[in-house]
């Protein structure tokens, strides 16, 4: 899947997302985080799911039962 609006670093790497950004903004770009309530923050997520990437988050989200 795309990776939306998401760059790379002048290192190559990704830059990681902020933890405040809300999955109600980014369900327009990654259809997973329309698993969760729009206001809950990626940070929480990223507890949540025992994980420190956005990817690492997508992936626990893809594999909950709907």
């Amino acid at each position: 899947m795309a990776l939306g609006k998401h760059q790379k670093t002048s290192k190559g790497q990704f830059r990681r997302e902020r933890g405040d950004s809300r999955a109600g903004n980014l369900a327009q770009d990654y259809p997973e985080f329309k698993k969760v309530p729009p206001n809950t923050r990626l940070d929480t997520l990223r507890d949540r799911f025992n994980v420190d990437s956005l990817d690492g988050v997508r992936k626990a989200l893809r594999k909950q039962k709907p």
